[in-house]
């Protein structure tokens, strides 16, 4: 299985612009129910990305105003990015070796494409495992 067969059913695909300010990304996060997001310029190039450690690690443990700051301030410049064509066991090997819960995933035709998240490859591999569970019990008990 490969990125692109994982997010082409994605309706949205969050980003914030550079000048948007700590404390309104960690709104959307917060909103959205996920833990981080492309920043991109106003062409949508993606140019980091800001997550909720960035936030606490950055700002909040640190005492700084979030209302003003800017997520370029904080965020993870130049982050490792996949294609729609990596498999599913890359990213995970990547996200290893890398110590990263998300990965951005970059077209080279469309550009940003979103973000793939430890939660979602683990959601793969626990409905792979059901599916061969279900499959070998539906051998196992149809023989009797």
């Amino acid at each position: 299985m490969k990125v692109h067969d994982l997010i082409q059913s994605r309706k949205d695909i969050y980003s914030v612009a550079e000048e948007t300010t700590v404390h309104e990304a960690a709104r959307l996060l917060r909103e959205r129910q996920i833990r981080s997001v492309g920043v991109c310029d106003a062409q949508g190039k993606l140019l980091g990305v800001v997550s909720q450690s960035d936030i606490s690690n950055k700002v909040a443990a640190e005492n700084k105003c979030p209302a003003w700051m800017r997520v370029t301030e904080i965020m993870t410049t130049n982050p490792t990015a996949v294609s729609p064509e990596t498999s599913l066991e890359e990213c995970l090997l990547l996200m290893e070796k890398l110590g990263a819960f998300h990965l951005p995933v970059i077209d080279p035709k469309e550009g940003y494409r979103g973000m793939v998240s430890v939660k979602d490859l683990l959601n793969v591999i626990a409905s792979d495992q059901k599916a061969r569970a279900d499959m070998l019990e539906s051998y196992i008990f149809s023989k009797r």
